[in-house]
């Protein structure tokens, strides 16, 4: 598959199996996240790895964001499916540094998200399906306690990454881009 065939066909998957990356693997996603984009060279970002046993612990911190949010009964269900979705997670923090005047939290926030990107689109390269999973799942307390996050640290995610359960054929037709773009 070529870089423009996988940027214009990548497509979240939400039922993910094993096999998820080998350890070379994941080493190749991370290699493509520390190559997007970065003003001064900060790397304002941090990966957590989250496979085997670690998946309970996660089943854990998100029924915990569950009870600190109160978000009902009926969300502890989908914590344990979100926990069990896919055979490996990756957290992403932002680790915003906002003693740097000349780079922006914001552009900081950016390099995060764009370093998550790299990492999705590296692992589809790789034949691997996933989702960026974030919301109030993201916030909770513990969750960043687990990831060792500091007051200016925000989790910008949860990429489940794994085998698609299911080889699902979409259309790859062309998006209409008319409405959002325009020319000076």
């Amino acid at each position: 598959m070529n870089a423009l065939q996988l940027l214009t066909s990548r497509r979240s998957e939400k039922k993910l199996v094993e096999p998820a990356p080998s350890a070379e693997e994941l080493e190749q996603m991370f290699q493509a996240a520390l190559h997007v984009p970065d003003h001064g060279h900060l790397q304002p970002y941090r990966f957590i790895v989250i496979e085997n046993e670690g998946l309970e612990q996660l089943e854990k911190l998100l029924k915990d964001v569950v009870f600190e949010f109160d978000l009902g009964e009926e969300r502890i269900k989908k914590a344990e499916n979100l926990a069990k979705r896919a055979p490996m997670v990756i957290g992403v923090v932002a680790k915003i540094r906002r003693d740097i005047e000349k780079i922006p939290a914001w552009e900081q926030m950016l390099t995060a998200g764009c370093a998550t990107y790299a990492i999705q689109l590296a692992a589809n390269a790789l034949g691997y399906a996933n989702v960026w999973i974030s919301g109030k799942w993201v916030d909770g307390a513990e969750l960043r306690n687990a990831f060792h996050c500091e007051a200016t640290d925000k989790v910008i995610g949860l990429l489940m990454i794994g085998s698609a359960e299911e080889k699902i054929i979409r259309d790859r037709k062309q998006l209409d881009s008319s409405s959002f773009v325009s020319y000076l």
